[in-house]
């Protein structure tokens, strides 16, 4: 089998699981899913590598099943971040604009956002990504594209992210082992953006909310740029862990009833139904109501709901969020969610679900799949893509121009 460079591959290596995904793109852009694959990981505790073999058995046997699936042969990816440890922050700077008749150009630009993204920041982290939110022309805020413009002052405002390099030291080695060259590493909640996000949420202002196994990765979105992005190391599998603990039942068996018969509002249930719970020891099973276990998912939902909306208004007030909440990741397609966030929180919601994509796009038609779509889609961006550098990686200047020709036109990019 071989593997054509126009294809596209992604990988999200999340806490409990690896799910890859193949896709072609033709020349207009157009990306069509033709492979992808899933396998159970148990090498991660929210969402940090603590187990290298068992990482990349998974990634290992998650791109076999999306080779099969896709009859070609996974060689390179992009592939996403996550984890508590990613940290964030805006930096703004400001530049004399240099010509003698004050028109702003490229190189003023690249100065501008050099002096933004110079910022000192601890030995043990790396910049994963400089993002451009906006620029200021003599006072002037809220340029998109500032290139020919006139002024004696250019100030950038850029989203710095940035990830201890043991964390992509760790991944990158898992990937590896496995057999696949790292074209890029991309922040998972900026990937999930990308396929579940429209422009119009984005530019009114919209927070989201990528549920995973261990950690719940935020991303913020106001005037059409990214303004906040923040990890809670709280997950789904703290929903599962509260039915074992409470229900006295094995782990897998408390998973099992979340996902079948789980609600995170008790007022959706039928009081009457009742349901067979295995006991831990092998000591048979016990009958529960269906509604007691939606009244211990609950509590944990609301505590959820509540900690990532005081995160997300941090940085941006909740006025200037006025598309409200959107959430994604496995955890999101517990019933009852959205309704149970509409309460807490008093804004509008919804399940995110990955668009913008052709080919096989019943297999990624669901809240679990927004990262790896997502990730698709950030690679995209660039035609040479296959030819980047392997993540050895891409280094921030590389990363850096590709945030810029998502900004700019391709004429103007730097």
């Amino acid at each position: 089998m071989s593997k054509p460079a126009s294809y596209l591959v992604s990988l999200d290596i999340g806490s409990t699981k690896v799910c890859a995904l193949i896709a072609e793109q033709d020349a207009t852009g157009r990306v069509d899913i033709i492979g992808k694959g899933t396998a159970a990981h148990k090498g991660a505790r929210k969402g940090a590598i603590i187990d290298v073999p068992a990482t990349v058995d998974a990634i290992k046997r998650a791109t076999e099943e999306a080779e099969i699936m896709a009859g070609a042969q996974i060689e390179r990816a992009v592939v996403g971040v996550a984890g508590p440890a990613v940290k964030s922050f805006n930096s703004r700077q400001v530049v004399a604009v240099a010509a003698k008749n004050r028109e702003i150009t490229r190189e003023d630009i690249q100065r501008s956002l050099d002096a933004a993204r110079s910022v000192p920041i601890p030995s043990e982290f790396e910049i994963l990504h400089v993002l451009p939110r906006e620029f200021v022309v003599d006072g002037q805020d809220g340029v998109a594209d500032p290139l020919g413009m006139v002024g004696s002052r250019l100030e950038a405002d850029v989203h710095v992210v940035t990830v201890p390099v043991a964390t992509t030291q760790n991944l990158l080695n898992c990937v590896n082992r496995a057999g696949v060259e790292v074209l890029e590493m991309v922040l998972e909640p900026l990937a999930a953006g990308e396929a579940v996000l429209t422009p119009d949420e984005k530019e009114l202002g919209v927070v989201l909310a990528d549920i995973g196994g261990g950690t719940t990765e935020i991303a913020v979105w106001r005037h059409g740029a990214l303004a906040h992005t923040s990890v809670l190391p709280v997950g789904g599998d703290h929903f599962t862990n509260d039915l074992a603990v409470v229900l006295k039942t094995p782990v897998p068996d408390a998973e099992r009833l979340k996902r079948k018969y789980g609600a995170a509002m008790a007022a959706l249930v039928n009081e009457s139904e009742s349901i067979d719970v295995p006991l831990t020891g092998g000591r048979g099973v016990h009958p529960v109501k269906r509604r007691e276990i939606a009244e211990i998912l609950q509590p944990r939902a609301e505590e959820l709901l509540t900690l990532l909306w005081e995160e997300s208004v941090r940085e941006v007030p909740a006025s200037e969020l006025r598309a409200g909440l959107v959430l994604t990741g496995g955890g999101a397609e517990l019933d009852g969610i959205l309704d149970v966030a509409e309460q807490v929180l008093g804004v509008a919601v919804r399940r995110g679900v990955p668009r913008g994509l052709g080919g096989l796009t019943d297999v990624v038609a669901s809240p679990e799949w927004a990262c790896a779509a997502g990730l698709l889609l950030y690679g995209r961006g660039s035609a040479a893509a296959s030819k980047r550098r392997s993540r050895s990686g891409p280094g921030l200047f590389d990363r850096l121009k590709g945030s810029l020709k998502n900004l700019f036109p391709a004429s103007t990019a730097l």
